[in-house]
Order: C-alpha cells, then structure tokens, then sequence
C-alpha cells in the first residue's frame, strides 16, 4: 500500500517545483520582490496588533469613563442626601422620633401598646387569604411568562 517508490513518485512533481522556485531566486529582481512581500506583511501585522491594542485600550476608557459617571451621580446623591440631613424639617422630625421631643407647648402622650392594642378593630376574616387559584405546572407558566412577555403585558400572577 504505501512503498518508498509510490511516495517518491508522488512528490517528485513538488520537488521539481520546489528546486524551480529555488533557482528563480537566483535573479535580483525576485528576491527582491520575495523581501517586498516578507516587508508588507510584518508592516501589515504589525499594524493590525497596534489597532487590536489602540480597541482594547479604548474600551477600557469608555468603560472608566463609564464607572467616573456612575460616582458623580452618586456623589451628587450624596450631596443631596448631606443637604437634606442639614434641613431644619429633618432636625425637626429626628428630634420628634428619637429624642420624643417636642415644640413649646405641645404635649406628648405614651400610650402602653397592650393598652393601644385592646382598643384596635380586628379585621373580619383576619389577615392571610388563602388563594384558591391551583398552582400551574412549571412548563405552562413558563408559556404564559414567554406568551405575556412578547405581547408586552404584565407579568402572570402565577
């Protein structure tokens, strides 16, 4: 199946065009043209490694340009927040639930929570409501959930 003399005989067709290339770089002008061609592509390479490199460094300054907004709003937020805690009407309403105190003139009343308990209305039926609605098998509520998403209503109940 594979002998020495098949194989060579199969590769002397690439042999004799391999020694043919060889003896045509005895000429100037296709050396030449070979070492154009070895230049062209490492400028080539070379070019397409600083644009991978100039893309990646771009996209991480979009994504810190990105993180340097998101810490303005939220110092913004925070200044907001330091303004409000400045006000009179939060000093106001801070004194009243923790300190319970109080303007002039005003009168504060403790009320024991049994006492403010016995005094309450209870809620007929109480307060958990037992839903009657059977509960849907995974596959059907996953349906309603696509079904209700690409018709852009509300998400199912179930």
């Amino acid at each position: 199946m594979f002998n020495k003399t098949n194989i060579l005989a199969k590769l002397d067709p690439y042999l004799a065009t391999g020694q043919a290339y060889l003896l045509s770089l005895r000429d100037v002008r296709n050396v030449g043209l070979l070492v154009f061609t070895v230049i062209v592509l490492l400028i080539s390479w070379s070019g397409v490694k600083s644009i991978q490199t100039n893309y990646g460094l771009q996209k991480q300054v979009v994504q810190l340009q990105q993180q340097n907004q998101v810490q303005s709003l939220e110092n913004a937020d925070l200044a907001l927040q330091n303004n409000y805690l400045k006000t009179k009407q939060y000093q106001e309403v801070t004194a009243r639930e923790n300190l319970g105190l109080g303007e002039p003139g005003e009168t504060e009343l403790l009320v024991p929570q049994s006492v403010a308990l016995e005094h309450t209305v209870k809620e007929p039926g109480g307060s958990t409501v037992a839903s009657e609605v059977p509960k849907l098998p995974f596959w059907q509520r996953n349906f309603q959930a696509w079904t209700s998403f690409f018709l852009h209503r509300g998400t199912p109940t179930n």
